[in-house]
């Protein structure tokens, strides 16, 4: 069952031609090209049978209709208003585009020691808001990763860590991330393979257990909810400490890599049910694609807008919301496409959200 389910999960997604926003979307997801995942050769594991997997059927999780009436019909309106003036879209976001960072904030990503831990040459890590290692602990004796805090509201209580999606030989610096940041749900928004090529190394065992330094890793159950997206529950043990926490990885499987998912509909529940996972945790939520910029910020952008709004926000300006999201790192939501998919799914979320509180 295992075996079969991995080859589910890699194989192209069929070729669709679903609506967005009335044309059809660009990110030619019928094209893609996967190949199997790479073993994390070099690591030693043992391979157990106790792997639960499944293929469950798809229930959607109920919209929270935790929003002012009045608030809520002042920001649809104030979304598709947007959604229609496609010159006023373009605008806000050529000026979200020129205030862009400055390149001498990014320091470490640059040391010759640390630029083979990069995926991607143009997305580096600020140095104000880049998540550190504790080096006495790391594999290779250095505090870096290409990863960043993304602050709300609160600087004391980051909302998220983007980080791009691991090379093989940043796995380990990947779990003690994970480990020392106490941060118990990943969302995953890329596939290992488009177009022949290798975008994310996997990080968790197909099966079993796997050893990435001193962090176990214990894969306990992998669920395909719907063909979009799976859900495997893993256990993170510290074998310096004999600890152990339980890791929930929400892993969405078509969004292209510099495009868009084909509706905002399965993106938006895939986000009900993170939310459901983290609720009540005071610990960040680690999110990446593959360059931990375009769909990371193109999601954080929608969680962090629909979260302000369910918190009581009167207001919503997205630029200025993407604006700080940028502030905290380089790229995030790459495209002009990806910022109109983010308008188009809080519309969604909250014309769902009025329905539900007028039953």
């Amino acid at each position: 069952m295992q075996s079969r389910l991995s080859e589910k999960l890699i194989e192209p997604p069929s070729a669709t031609s679903s609506p967005f926003i009335g044309r059809q979307n660009k990110g030619a997801v019928g094209d893609w090209q996967t190949s199997p995942p790479i073993a994390n050769k070099g690591h030693p594991h043992t391979r157990t049978s106790s792997t639960n997997s499944s293929t469950s059927s798809w229930t959607e999780e109920p919209v929270n209709p935790n929003m002012d009436i009045s608030t809520g019909h002042l920001i649809l309106a104030y979304m598709e208003d947007h959604l229609r003036n496609k010159d006023r879209l373009q605008k806000e976001w050529n000026e979200v585009c020129s205030n862009d960072g400055e390149p001498s904030s990014i320091v470490a990503a640059i040391e010759p020691m640390n630029m083979r831990k990069n995926r991607c040459t143009d997305t580096l890590p600020y140095e104000h808001s880049r998540v550190k290692l504790n080096m006495m602990t790391n594999v290779s004796g250095h505090d870096y990763i290409n990863a960043n805090f993304i602050i709300d509201h609160d600087p004391r209580s980051p909302s998220y860590i983007v980080t791009q999606g691991p090379l093989p030989n940043t796995v380990a610096d990947f779990w003690q991330m994970i480990w020392e940041q106490n941060s118990v749900v990943v969302v995953n928004l890329t596939r290992l393979w488009e177009h022949s090529t290798a975008i994310c190394h996997r990080y968790w065992p197909e099966e079993g257990t796997e050893l990435y330094h001193v962090y176990e890793v214990q894969l306990i159950s992998e669920h395909a909810l719907c063909e979009d997206f799976v859900i495997r529950s893993m256990f993170l043990k510290n074998l310096q400490t004999n600890e152990t926490k339980t890791i929930t990885q929400f892993h969405f499987l078509n969004w292209p890599d510099q495009g868009v998912p084909n509706s905002p509909k399965i993106l938006l529940d895939f986000r009900r049910k993170v939310n459901k996972s983290y609720r009540g945790r005071q610990s960040p939520i680690t999110v990446h694609c593959s360059d931990g910029a375009g769909r990371t910020g193109t999601y954080c952008l929608i969680d962090m807008t629909l979260n302000r709004l369910s918190k009581g926000a009167k207001e919503i300006d997205i630029a200025a919301a993407l604006e700080h999201l940028r502030d905290q790192r380089v790229n995030m939501v790459r495209t002009k496409e990806q910022f109109e998919f983010a308008l188009s799914a809080v519309a969604d979320e909250v014309h769902s959200m009025l329905n539900t509180n007028q039953q």
